[in-house]
């Protein structure tokens, strides 16, 4: 199972998001799960970079499946907007393949 945790402060602000796990839906290779929350994860990093100029600290281990992305400073408009993107993207994931693959979670720092 894949875990993301979107990290919000207590004022509702994205401070990070951490991806752990490989899915499990089939195997190596032709796990569309697994694809599709990589696609979603990647474009969401270079899309915060590239179109809204974030600033991050990403940690990634390809092996063990985990990408921590931590948002250096406050994001902006643009940001926000690509993070709830994120979400949205990953909650029909969810509804689509279940809780067995994909698990969201939201915690407050």
């Amino acid at each position: 199972m894949t875990t993301i945790i979107i990290y919000k402060s207590q004022d509702g602000e994205f401070e990070r998001f951490s991806c752990k796990g490989h899915a499990g839906y089939a195997k190596f290779g032709k796990d569309i799960v697994c694809a599709a929350v990589s696609v979603l994860t990647i474009n969401t990093i270079n899309s915060l970079s590239e179109l809204a100029h974030e600033e991050m600290d990403i940690h990634t281990d390809e092996r063990k499946g985990v990408i921590d992305c931590k948002f250096t400073k406050r994001l902006s408009k643009e940001g926000t907007l690509l993070m709830n993107s994120f979400i949205l993207g990953l909650n029909g994931i969810v509804e689509d393949y279940g809780k067995k693959y994909l698990e969201l979670k939201f915690k407050e720092v």
